[in-house]
């Protein structure tokens, strides 16, 4: 396909998910949210009253409180992002289920979003090295149920308090192939680095063929001016899980290293997981 090709197909792409949609409301989100909508949707896409906002805020708190109520207890942590699209047959899968295996035997809990595809394969992954193996499932309209691979699940209704719980409790991040919802916790956790909020955190990217593209978007970032030189160097790129593990693992704080438990979930895990 052609550059100019490109252009036309990204329009076209444009007017069908975007132009397409008709005109908004006056207010933003006036009238769009129905009875029973998702809570995130009627946060973001409902009119705003103080009285309703209020009401909102207290949900969000308790989403909060679960989660820490849940993970505050869980030994050392990485979360595994990815795709849910892919399927067991993809390679990718089987890149999931061995880096989860890693992390298993090297002591590391693995958190994932806890839904299918690559989420399931991390999390399956662990579970089956002996490892604790948990899921952060996202509450969608469509309803995405969690993978049965996991030993514990905390439900979210919020995406944000939800990307909180899987950067919070977690002393580095691996990136498999993925959307939009990858590449947005990607992006996240990397600005949140690059700022000084949290870490500095080892960042693998697995599967260094789909991530060139990232990379190449990087480097005509810093040609024009928008990113410094060593922003283009916030993840390591490699494509074996055991690599990507042995890196996290020389990274990691003495304090965080004293505390990996051995392969194999203890009876005191199982007992605070649930």
């Amino acid at each position: 396909m052609t550059e100019s090709e490109k252009l036309q197909k990204w329009h076209e792409n444009w007017q069908l998910y975007w132009r397409n949609q008709g005109p908004a409301a006056d207010e933003p989100g006036a009238g769009r949210a129905s009875e029973g909508a998702d809570w995130e949707e009627e946060l973001l896409a409902s009119v705003r009253t103080p009285s309703k906002d209020k009401q909102r805020l207290h949900r969000i708190v308790r989403e909060f409180s679960n989660g820490f109520d849940q993970l505050h207890s869980l030994g050392p942590a990485v979360t595994v992002f990815g795709s849910a699209r892919f399927t067991e047959e993809s390679p990718n899968y089987k890149v999931g289920m061995e880096v989860g295996r890693e992390l298993a035997r090297a002591g590391l809990a693995v958190i994932t979003g806890g839904g299918p595809g690559l989420m399931e394969a991390a999390n399956r992954g662990a579970h089956e090295g002996g490892g604790v193996s948990i899921g952060c499932n996202l509450i969608l309209p469509g309803e995405q149920a969690t993978n049965q691979y996991v030993d514990s699940v905390i439900p979210f209704h919020y995406y944000f308090v939800r990307k909180v719980m899987l950067l919070k409790y977690s002393c580095a991040f691996v990136y498999l192939p993925g959307g939009f919802g990858t590449l947005d916790e990607l992006f996240e956790a990397a600005r949140l680095i690059q700022c000084g909020k949290i870490g500095p955190f080892p960042l693998m990217l697995l599967g260094s063929a789909f991530w060139r593209n990232v990379m190449e978007v990087m480097y005509d970032l810093l040609r024009e001016g928008a990113v410094s030189p060593e922003d283009t160097g916030f993840g390591y790129v490699t494509d074996s899980p055991a690599e990507a593990v042995a890196m996290i693992l020389e990274n990691l704080p003495p304090a965080v290293s004293s505390r990996l438990s051995p392969p194999g979930r203890t009876a005191a895990q199982a007992e605070t997981m649930g």
